[in-house]
């Protein structure tokens, strides 16, 4: 008999070497790193070989914990890698996801989720809110490349830029689910107000101008000081720490800490925005988030085995194939309407609004600190959409977007 300890070192070994392998192995195959670990979850705690269950409902504080550090970490490489510049033109497909196709897709969940599965108005707000956001961690597939390396298209930008903004965004409405969870399903006008003032404005202000300053500060200290700049130890640490900094300083500040990580790396690009020493902040970033991913995504596999679907319905499965293939298509599709995109581009980042470990975050946020009733059935929904996602998502994700860079080299100007 295994002992623990060693088989977890032994486990935890074999997903550091297929961190560094798989996503080489699977770079022209029409399967994602997602797909791969969510299985080998589903193996390994179905066979009975892990001593202990996977379990979202009864570890939900772990579970919040641990997806919070992934998300966090992956909007750092967001902000990093983004080579163009803020504006709001240059910017407008961004802005488009966020203002229109976002609020539409909350507001298509929720009532689906009240009218389709027959939820109360706090637990379909929540399941809106956290099924919204496209995913900053399971994205990088559609995503622009590392810094430096170009847009590579508006679709790979505007997916980029959306998974960054939209964990921010995505955050009041978490709150107002669980605002009216604790008022007994019932949202008042002194709800509302404080809800529009404190959770919306202030919060967004705060994680915004919060996030801006950090990474300015960190950027001077990387790029800048008159003495040991951080930049001099090419140690892509570097990228965490500001990552922690700029959660923690604005978390304090009561403001979104996902929406201030992402901007603080945008601002720490802007700061010295072709210095060398972003690709080796990005890519360290990036391997953090792998690895945490892949422990995320095996374990998901394991709640999968240990029965996280097992209350599915027809309707919950039918409501999470029509926000797959109907509600976020269509809302990026209005959203985007009258946009540069070209019809192919629109059609791309209208489909591809990929959900992950960003929305297992919220839903445990959520359901952490609100009433709801039937974790179980709000588990087992976003369980499912996460990965009808990974697998519709993973496998069409590699061939399409090489199809659309196809067409973009072809069509590119001489």
């Amino acid at each position: 008999m295994f002992d623990p300890y060693l088989l977890f070192l032994l486990g935890l070994g074999v997903v550091v070497l297929l961190v560094a392998w798989l996503p080489m192995a699977l770079s022209r195959l029409p399967l994602s790193l997602a797909i791969l670990c969510v299985l080998i979850g589903v193996a390994v705690f179905h066979g009975g070989v892990v001593p202990f269950r996977s379990d979202p409902l009864r570890f939900s504080t772990l579970t919040e914990r641990m997806t919070e550090i992934v998300v966090i970490v992956s909007l750092m490489g967001a902000g990093l890698k983004i080579d163009r510049r803020i504006g709001l033109k240059r910017w407008a497909s961004a802005w488009r996801l966020i203002a229109i196709t976002m609020p539409l897709s909350i507001l298509g969940v929720t009532l689906m989720g009240m009218h389709g599965l027959g939820l109360g108005l706090a637990s379909a707000l929540l399941l809106g809110a956290a099924l919204a956001p496209t995913d900053p961690v399971l994205a990088s597939d559609v995503q622009v490349g590392p810094p430096m390396a170009g847009d590579r298209g508006e679709a790979r930008f505007s997916l980029t830029a959306e998974a960054g903004l939209n964990d921010g965004f995505a955050f009041p409405f978490v709150h107002l689910a669980v605002a009216i969870a604790l008022a007994g399903g019932a949202a008042s006008q002194g709800l509302l107000t404080h809800w529009l003032t404190i959770d919306v404005l202030w919060r967004v202000a705060a994680g915004v101008s919060v996030g801006w300053g950090v990474g300015k500060l960190l950027g001077w200290a990387t790029f800048k000081a008159p003495h040991a700049r951080m930049s001099g130890t090419g140690d892509g640490l570097v990228a965490l720490g500001a990552t922690l900094v700029a959660y923690g300083v604005t978390e304090a500040a009561h403001g979104y800490g996902f929406l201030a990580v992402f901007v603080a790396g945008l601002a720490l690009r802007e700061t010295e925005r072709d210095h060398a020493f972003h690709e080796a902040m990005h890519d360290f970033a990036e391997q953090v988030e792998r690895l945490l991913m892949m422990l995320v995504l095996v374990l998901l596999g394991g709640a999968v085995a240990g029965g996280l679907l097992d209350s599915l319905t027809w309707k919950e499965i039918a409501f999470g194939l029509a926000l797959v293939f109907v509600i976020r298509p269509l809302a990026g599709w209005i959203g985007l309407i009258g946009s540069p995109h070209s019809l192919r581009e629109r059609a791309l980042v209208a489909f591809f609004g990929i959900r992950g470990i960003g929305s297992l975050y919220y839903l445990a946020y959520g359901l952490n600190h609100g009433h709801f009733q039937r974790w179980d059935r709000l588990w087992a929904i976003t369980g499912f959409v996460v990965l009808c996602s990974i697998l519709v998502h993973g496998v069409t994700a590699t061939p399409l977007m090489a199809r659309i860079d196809a067409w973009r080299a072809a069509n590119k100007p001489r």
